[in-house]
C-alpha cells in the first residue's frame, strides 16, 4: 500500500506544482516519488502483506512493480524537451501518466477481482486522455477515440466474466476461487466456463493479443512517441502479470479447459504480429506489430502452468521492456532531427552518433531474441517451460515466427551501419544517455548472468 499512496501522494503534488507554473519542479519531483516508491518496494520484500484482503504485496507484486516503477522512471526521463514541445501545461502529462502507474500497481497486486477492475480502469482513463493530449492533432485524436472504444467494449467483456465467475463461487477472492474449484472439481457451476472465457477475452484485448489485437497499430502511432513508449512497454508489464495472477493462480485448477483456447491465441498473435511487421515501412507501426508478436510470447508462460512461469513472465517483461524503451528513445531523438520515423530516416545513424546506434542495435538484437542479450534468455525460458511437457509443434511453430521476426529486427540494423544517410550530427541530451546506458546495461547483463532475477519470485 506504501508504494500506491506514495505514487498518488506524489501525482497530487506535481499537479499542485503545475497549477503554480513551477515546471522545472515537475521533473525532480517525479523522480524522487518513484525513488521513494521504488525504496518501499525493496523494503517490503519477503513480505507478504495482504491489505483489507483485497491487495498482496508478495513477491510476485514486488517484483513486477519494481520493473513498472524502473521502466517509468527511465521513460520520465526521456521527457527533456519533449512535452515542453507539445503543451504549456505540462503537469498534466506527469500526472496521468502517475496515476495510470498507481494503477498498475493495483493490477500486479490485486487478491480481490473488484481491485483488478479498479487498477485496470484507473490505468485506462489515463491512457484514453493521454493518447488524445494533442488536440489539434488528428491523429492522436483517432488514437484516443479507438483506445476509448475498444478499452470500453473489453471491459464490458471482463465485467460479464467477473459478474457470472462471482455468480458461480459468491466471492470475487482469488483464493475462494481457486478453493471453490478444487472442492468442486465435479460439480462446477456451467456459468463459471464462460465466465473465465469472457476474461481472458477482455485481458486479452488489454495486452493486445490476437484477433483482439486491431486497436494497437492505430493507437500506438497515433498516440505522442512518450505515451506510446509507456503503453508498449510499462503496461503491457502490468497486464500480463495481472493475467498471470488470475489465470496461473484462482483458474489453475480448469487450466485443461482454458488452455486449449489459449493456444488459438497465441499463435494468432505470434502469426499475426510477426507477419504483419514484415510489411511496415514506418519504424513506430513494425514496433507496435512487433509488441503483438511479443505478446504471444509472453502468453506462452500460460500454456504450460508451472513453477517456472512466473520468473519466465517476469524475465521476458523485463527484457522486452528496457530494450523497446530504447528503441523509443532512439526514435524520438531520430524523428526529432528528421522529422519522420520510416526505416530510412535511420541510414547512417551509426557514422553520426556511435553510442545511440550501438544502443539501438543491442536493442534489436535483444528483441530478436539473439544470445547474450535478455531477450535470448527469455525466448529460451519460455520456450523450456512449454518444451517440457507435449506441445512441441507449438515450441516450433514460435521458433519459426521469431526467425521471420529477425528480418524486420535486422532490417534496421542494416539501415544503422551499412547504408548512408544525411551527414547531419544527431546530438544526445545527458538525460538520453543515461536512459540508454541503463536499459543496454539491464539487457546485457540479463542476458549473461540472468540468475539475478531468475528466482527472485
Amino acid at each position: 500500500m506504501n508504494i500506491i499512496i506514495t505514487i498518488s501522494i506524489t501525482a497530487f503534488i506535481v499537479l499542485y506544482a503545475g497549477l503554480f507554473k513551477a515546471n522545472k519542479a515537475l521533473l525532480p519531483l517525479t523522480v524522487v516519488g518513484l525513488l521513494t516508491a521504488l525504496g518501499f518496494t525493496f523494503s517490503a520484500w519477503n513480505g507478504n502483506a495482504v491489505h483489507f484482503g483485497m491487495m498482496q504485496t508478495d513477491n510476485f507484486a514486488l517484483a513486477f512493480s519494481g520493473v513498472c516503477i524502473i521502466g517509468t522512471l527511465l521513460i520520465f526521463l526521456l521527457t527533456q524537451n519533449y512535452f515542453h514541445a507539445k503543451s504549456d501545461n505540462i503537469a498534466e502529462y506527469y500526472t496521468l501518466i502517475l496515476f495510470a502507474l498507481a494503477g498498475m500497481i493495483m493490477m500486479v497486486s490485486y487478491k480481490n477481482m473488484a481491485m483488478l477492475f479498479v487498477g485496470l480502469e484507473i490505468m485506462s482513463v489515463s491512457l484514453y486522455i493521454l493518447a488524445g493530449i494533442r488536440k489539434k492533432d488528428f491523429a492522436s485524436n483517432e488514437a484516443s477515440l479507438k483506445y476509448f472504444l475498444m478499452g470500453a467494449f473489453s471491459t464490458g467483456f471482463l465485467l460479464f466474466g467477473i459478474t457470472l465467475i462471482y455468480g458461480a463461487t459468491g466471492s470475487f477472492d482469488l483464493d475462494k476461487i481457486q478453493a471453490y474449484l478444487v472442492d468442486n472439481s465435479k460439480a462446477i457451476s456451467p456459468i463459471f466456463y464462460p465466465g473465465v472465457i469472457l476474461m481472458m477475452i477482455g485481458l486479452s484485448f488489454k495486452v493486445g493479443a490476437a484477433p483482439f489485437h486491431f486497436w494497437t497499430p492505430d493507437v500506438y502511432e497515433g498516440s505522442p512517441t512518450l505515451i506510446t513508449t509507456f503503453m508498449s512497454t510499462v503496461v503491457k508489464t502490468a497486464g500480463f502479470a495481472a493475467f498471470l495472477r488470475l489465470f496461473a493462480g484462482a483458474f489453475e485448477p480448469l487450466h485443461d479447459f482454458w488452455a486449449a483456447p489459449l493456444i488459438v491465441i497465441v499463435c494468432l498473435t505470434l502469426f499475426i504480429g510477426n507477419v504483419t511487421a514484415l510489411f511496415q515501412k514506418n519504424f513506430k507501426r513494425m514496433l507496435a506489430y512487433s509488441s503483438i508478436s511479443h505478446a504471444g510470447y509472453l502468453l506462452f508462460s500460460l500454456v504450460v502452468v508451472g513453477a517456472n512461469s512466473q520468473n519466465s513472465v517476469l524475465v521476458y517483461a523485463t527484457a522486452y521492456t528496457f530494450a523497446s524503451i530504447i528503441a523509443f528513445a532512439v526514435l524520438i531523438l531520430v524523428k526529432q532531427k528528421t522529422g519522420n520515423d520510416s526505416f530510412d530516416s535511420f541510414n547512417g545513424l551509426g557514422k553520426k552518433n556511435p553510442l545511440v546506434a550501438l544502443s539501438l542495435t543491442i536493442a534489436m538484437l535483444s528483441l530478436a531474441g539473439i544470445p547474450l542479450t535478455a531477450g535470448f534468455i527469455g525466448k529460451y525460458l519460455m520456450f523450456l517451460n512449454v518444451m517440457g511437457e507435449y506441445h512441441t509443434i507449438l515450441v516450433a511453430f514460435a521458433i519459426l515466427n521469431a526467425l521471420i521476426g529477425f528480418y524486420y529486427y535486422f532490417r534496421v540494423i542494416v539501415a544503422v551501419w551499412f547504408r548512408e544517410g544525411a551527414e547531419t550530427e544527431l546530438s544526445t541530451p545527458a538525460q538520453y544517455k543515461v536512459v540508454l546506458l541503463v536499459s543496454v546495461a539491464i539487457t546485457l547483463i540479463l542476458g549473461i548472468y540472468p540468475a539475478i532475477i531468475l528466482n527472485l519470485i
